[in-house]
């Protein structure tokens, strides 16, 4: 992992409260295809210098340092809410009866 990384972030056109954080200047083609298709549309955020240390929202700037160094971007699905999803997995159950 490097001790810092220029990285841009980009929000979905598609998924709300969903962003991917990539090195800055790295082509989107470069991505999954899969990935890019569901994300939709790159909306730019921001750019930002990222070390380990660093805090941000919903994650760490280690925990986005490795998700690039591993597989060269860091998708940000918006938080589950919990009574959601007991609710959508009841939904699954009874449509099985």
């Amino acid at each position: 992992m490097k001790d810092k990384e220029f990285v841009s972030v980009f929000r979905s056109g598609k998924k709300e409260d969903t962003y991917i954080f990539v090195r800055r200047g790295q082509s989107w083609e470069e991505l999954p295809e899969a990935l890019r298709s569901v994300f939709g549309e790159p909306v730019h955020a921001m750019d930002l210098i990222l070390t380990p240390e660093r805090r941000l929202a919903r994650t760490t700037g280690k925990a986005v340092l490795d998700a690039l160094e591993a597989q060269d971007f860091y998708l940000q699905m918006p938080e589950e809410q919990e009574g959601y999803v007991v609710e959508f997995k009841q939904k699954i159950r009874k449509h099985r009866e």
